[in-house]
């Protein structure tokens, strides 16, 4: 009886955010058209999460464990274990843009909007991840910051546990000599797993945003330390909440 129940409150949730994409889909398709319309629209996709969640009567917390600079640039490297951790982000009070993996463009409609107000990037090729650099950088110039997924994806096969980290994200940081923000997020692989059944079990989501890790200073010689210093911060956090499940 709870897996029909969960299954019914699944769809639920799923038709909720088809219904946000449809209601806000005409305002998107109008301020994609000129880029600098585009704050505007990033702006929308916060309106989005924050009813989506309303509306599957999720509550979600965000702890900050620093506060954050009304002009400063950042980028926010979040752990990565399912759909959930996207929409989460949502929730950032600052403009930014995500570096997301190309697939999500042969979304129909959806897809199309992503790839006009984000970055996509096919992790195969040298040449698509070289481009994607130099857009998360013009963002950055445009006073934007970028959300990049360290792990280059869900890519865990043990959530909690992380996969390795990619360089992207510190490599542009050092370069821009911006400061990385690790955020930890603790319950999404429960909430929505990343697996074929696309069933969200409901309950209390979070999303801990960390000190910043200062890159003023650094060189390229510095990336596999602030790669390291960024994992091991949520990794300790992971470990604190879940002690079992972070066993090796």
């Amino acid at each position: 009886m709870k897996k029909i129940w969960r299954r019914i409150y699944s769809t639920y949730c799923l038709l909720v955010f088809i219904l946000i994409f449809m209601l806000l889909l005409p305002f998107f398709l109008v301020l994609i058209q000129k880029k600098s319309w585009h704050k505007v629209a990033l702006q929308l996709n916060r309106v989005w999460s924050h009813v989506y969640f309303i509306l599957c009567f999720i509550p979600v917390q965000l702890e900050w464990r620093f506060k954050p600079k009304k002009e400063q640039l950042y980028i926010f490297a979040p752990n990565h274990t399912s759909w959930f951790d996207i929409v989460i982000m949502g929730f950032l009070p600052k403009v930014f843009v995500f570096v997301g993996k190309v697939s999500i463009t042969k979304v129909p409609v959806f897809g199309y909007m992503y790839r006009k107000l984000h970055i996509t990037v096919d992790r195969n090729s040298y040449r698509d991840r070289y481009k994607a650099l130099l857009r998360a950088k013009q963002a950055i110039a445009e006073g934007k910051c970028v959300v990049m997924y360290p792990e280059g994806g869900i890519r865990t096969k043990h959530p909690p546990r992380m996969a390795s980290f990619k360089d992207g994200a510190f490599r542009i940081a050092i370069e821009q000599q911006i400061p990385v923000v690790p955020v930890t997020i603790p319950y999404n692989w429960i909430v929505l797993p990343d697996d074929d059944t696309l069933l969200v079990y409901r309950r209390p989501i979070k999303a801990i945003f960390h000190k910043p890790i200062e890159t003023k200073g650094m060189s390229i010689e510095h990336l596999d330390a602030l790669k390291e210093q960024t994992y091991h911060i949520i990794d300790q956090e992971l470990r604190k909440i879940f002690p079992d499940k972070m066993k090796s």
